[in-house]
């Protein structure tokens, strides 16, 4: 009996034993387990996100351009992520993302307990436990997972940490939002509204039920399910999440069989530095942010970056107008683009005109040395020698051409002759009581011709510079448009202002017209009477008022700047010429409305620049006399349709204009430079076009001369401004002064004069 008694008491104890070493165990891991979240959460397994970081996680923000009607022209961006508010997601895209990838997200506090214990039971085969606050952490603090177990392990207990603290700081909106901002679509494309332009060239908020399937779809893995490469797999994967948002009651059965049946249709269009809506104008505005970030600090003291700050660059241009102006440039520069190669077959030196052959190899040895190519082979510590004749081995190549980028062979020294045949163009549009700049097209393509000929490029001018002489003239000397002058042979001789030899003018048809009046003189252009004017004010006068008109280059003080022989960019001439529209105010040309941070606050809003340069009068005055270039001279083709001499290079035309416009054109020597001036009340335009060298040009003023190169630029334009109605393009006269005190209607109707011998039924009338 005793051992029996004794068996039974080693048993109790044997389980006694075992219960409290159980427990005991349980007690040690569950103080581990505690530990090891609690060492966790402290950093000891590695860094984790402070309350700062999470208030604001560091989202590597692209900067966006906004115009000034609310449509992102482009953004600044080493990754290309946009900002988006839960307001900006469409129902659609967030019902799928949840219904997909988090089921129960609106029920737990970040992590999943049911999903969790089904994962660990089925060791991940029965789908993951991972919520989207837990691949929220992920992505903004944590990155790829660990392939090493216990790294892994650490990694996911801190995923678990970060999730119930973002939580706790942020509601379940402001967590998809974020989501939905830092996921990588791949091409380059961040976060859903990088996404939604990459892939189907839209914002989010227009996004389609099966377009946002397709995103969401992506969630899984962007590299597998990317509907450029692999369209079979992310049509399958959105049936799939179609599939879900049925199963959760989202869409019914029947609108998930009709969606699973559409076809996979993208508008692919990579967003990138070089291609886009208006190119030029951000890369100026790029330099620009340059300088501006040096000299606007962030409250700590730090700079911003444009590249990751996520700021938003409200800018005044108009999406529609910067549309309609780079259409109307492609139009006519492909189009005249023609005429150029036609004229150049016969040319043994293409496409230099009338230059010798040691200023040929000039022009191509500095074509040479700014080069990529140059640039690489100095860096490698190649000879000049070596690097000389590289550039005559052929190579392949894809070179650019107005019916789209082309594969050819050519020797590097051939491409560089190539694109020294391209025509080029400046745009530039400015509002001229505000000083806004609605459009900027500084060349044909920015991908191929990096040079802004907008704010960059400098050309001579021509006849576009006579109006300053002229308003010189009504300001100096009390002249009106209706004042005569002698148009004859008129020479200024050495020694008086500053002309070093004697100076005679002639008039481009090498003939003489007798007495004209002011506006007859600059409707045609007449060189002596433009002469003869800088004679009278001195050019000292001109230069002065040119500079009040916001003219930074240098120009000489010599009588010959009355012809044009002065070099201006686009903006300047059109910041001058809009001085005359803004009845004699000067409003600096502005491009910016104000800069956010991606907070929404307004860290910078510029201040407009102003002064007054002429009278309301005279101002007035320059305007009719500029009505006269488009009612009788060189631009009265805007007003005609008849045809003339090079007709089919006037892209557009009829042109048809019944409004009043005050424009100017204007040609440089040997057809180097084209320019047309063209103004409406509240809208003034510049135009030039000439080829990057000046010895690249058209061999006659047939097609070289500003009304055939650059006015249908501007007609073509003004067209489909004034067709779109909602931009409220100005069809009204000028405003006219008060008390008038120049005369500006040279042509009154003739008086009617009755013969008072006659009875009143038998008046015979007569016109004097």
């Amino acid at each position: 009996m005793a051992a029996k008694k004794n068996n039974q008491t080693n048993t109790v104890k044997d389980i006694n034993y075992y219960k409290k070493k159980f427990w005991r165990i349980f007690a040690y891991s569950l103080l581990g387990v505690l530990a090891f979240f609690l060492f966790a959460s402290w950093g000891f397994f590695g860094s984790m996100p402070s309350f700062e970081d999470l208030e604001n996680p560091d989202s590597n923000l692209a900067t966006e351009i906004i115009s000034s009607d609310g449509v992102v022209l482009g953004k600044y961006f080493k990754t290309n992520r946009s900002q988006l508010k839960y307001s900006d997601l469409p129902k659609s895209l967030v019902e799928a993302l949840v219904a997909t990838e988090d089921a129960r997200f609106y029920e737990h506090s970040g992590i999943d307990g049911r999903g969790t214990l089904r994962a660990v039971f089925s060791l991940g085969t029965n789908g993951g436990a991972s919520t989207l606050t837990q691949q929220l952490a992920k992505q903004l603090f944590h990155g790829e997972g660990s392939k090493f177990l216990p790294f892994r392990i650490v990694q996911k207990i801190k995923e678990w940490i970060i999730a119930i603290r973002l939580e706790r700081q942020y509601t379940k909106n402001e967590i998809l939002a974020m989501y939905c901002n830092v996921y990588d679509f791949g091409n380059y494309s961040v976060g859903v509204s990088s996404a939604a332009q990459t892939y189907f060239s839209k914002d989010p908020k227009d996004l389609t039920m099966d377009e946002s399937a397709i995103l969401v779809g992506m969630f899984k893995n962007s590299g597998l399910y990317n509907p450029v490469r692999n369209p079979e797999g992310v049509k399958n994967r959105r049936n799939v999440v179609l599939a879900q948002m049925a199963k959760a009651k989202m869409i019914s059965n029947a609108e998930k069989e009709r969606l699973q049946a559409l076809p996979i249709a993208l508008k692919f269009k990579l967003e990138s530095h070089r291609e886009g809506t208006a190119t030029y104008f951000r890369e100026y505005l790029r330099d620009y942010m340059k300088k501006w970030v040096t000299e606007n600090k962030k409250p700590d003291g730090t700079e911003y970056d444009i590249y990751k700050d996520g700021l938003r660059i409200y800018t005044t241009i108009d999406s529609r107008m910067q549309q309609y102006a780079e259409e109307a440039v492609s139009e006519h520069m492909k189009n005249l683009q023609q005429q150029f190669f036609i004229e150049m077959k016969t040319n043994k030196n293409a496409p230099f005109v009338n230059i010798t052959q040691q200023e040929t190899d000039r022009i191509m040895m500095q074509a040479m040395k700014n080069s990529v190519r140059w640039a690489q082979m100095k860096d490698a510590d190649k000879s000049e020698d070596d690097i000389i004749a590289s550039f005559k081995v052929k190579t392949k190549m894809r070179v650019f051409t107005w019916k789209g980028e082309r594969d050819t062979t050519m020797t590097p020294l051939d491409s560089i002759r190539y694109y020294k045949h391209f025509l080029q163009s400046g745009l530039m549009a400015m509002e001229p009581q505000t000083g806004n700049i609605k459009a900027w097209v500084g060349g044909i393509n920015y991908k191929y011709f990096q040079y802004d000929h907008v704010g960059q490029g400098a050309r001579q001018v021509g006849s576009t510079f006579k109006p300053f002489v002229y308003a010189t003239a009504i300001e100096e000397l009390n002249m009106s448009p209706c004042d005569s002058i002698l148009d004859g042979p008129f020479m200024i001789h050495k020694g008086r202002h500053h002309v070093t030899e004697d100076w005679e003018p002639r008039n481009s048809d090498n003939r003489y017209r007798g007495m004209v009046t002011l506006k007859q003189g600059l409707a045609n252009s007449i060189n002596t009477v433009s002469a003869k004017l800088i004679d009278r004010t001195g050019p000292e006068a001109v230069v002065d008022l040119t500079r009040k008109l916001g003219v930074k280059t240098e120009i000489p003080v010599q009588p010959s700047i009355a012809l044009g022989a002065v070099d201006i960019t686009v903006e300047d001439m059109v910041a001058a010429y809009s001085t005359f529209a803004n009845q004699g105010v000067y409003v600096k040309p502005q491009f910016l409305s104000r800069i956010e941070n991606k907070s929404g606050e307004v860290i910078y809003e510029p201040i407009p620049e102003s002064h007054d340069v002429l009278n309301k009068d005279i101002a007035f005055a320059v305007i009719k006399l500029l009505e006269g270039v488009t009612e009788t001279g060189s631009g009265a083709r805007l007003r005609t349709q008849g045809g003339g001499s090079g007709d089919n290079r006037w892209t557009g035309y009829p042109y048809m204009f019944k409004n009043p416009i005050a424009g100017k054109t204007g040609t440089t020597q040997n057809q180097s430079d084209g320019w047309f001036m063209g103004m409406v009340p509240n809208l003034v335009t510049g135009v030039w076009v000439g080829c990057e060298d000046r010895s690249a040009r058209f061999k006659s003023l047939t097609y070289g001369q500003g009304a055939t190169a650059a006015l249908p630029v501007w007609a073509y334009f003004m067209k489909l401004c004034y067709k779109d109605e909602s931009l409220q393009i100005s069809k009204s006269e000028f405003e006219r002064p008060a008390n008038l005190s120049i005369k500006v209607d040279c042509y009154q109707r003739p008086a009617v004069v009755k013969d008072t011998t006659q009875t009143e039924q038998n008046t015979d009338e007569f016109e004097l």
